[in-house]
């Protein structure tokens, strides 16, 4: 767990210089995701939320599901609903 956190939050807002972000941090924005390691998820196509429409991982099924994320410190996702917020803010650049 901690590897995917390395590769897929720190190091990201590293590499591209992020502001305020990729850490859980007294002054970092709140982006973060709870997810249960013990329910298994299958993708469906009528559970997609993506605008497409279609994802490469319909039919696969997955040890652990996301149950909320925060974008912010704003809910955004809560167990299979988007919430209606505006919680989006411009991504700032230590360069």
């Amino acid at each position: 767990m901690e590897k995917l956190v390395e590769k897929a939050c720190h190091n990201p807002a590293i590499l591209f210089q992020i502001a305020e972000r990729g850490y859980v941090r007294e002054g970092y924005h709140a982006d973060l995701v709870l997810v249960d390691l013990n329910q298994q998820t299958t993708v469906k196509k009528e559970d997609l939320l993506y605008q497409c429409g279609w994802s490469p991982f319909e039919g696969t099924t997955f040890d652990a599901t996301v149950e909320k994320t925060w974008v912010n410190g704003s809910m955004v996702y809560d167990q299979g609903k988007i919430m209606e917020t505006n919680a989006a803010k411009r991504l700032q650049f230590n360069r």
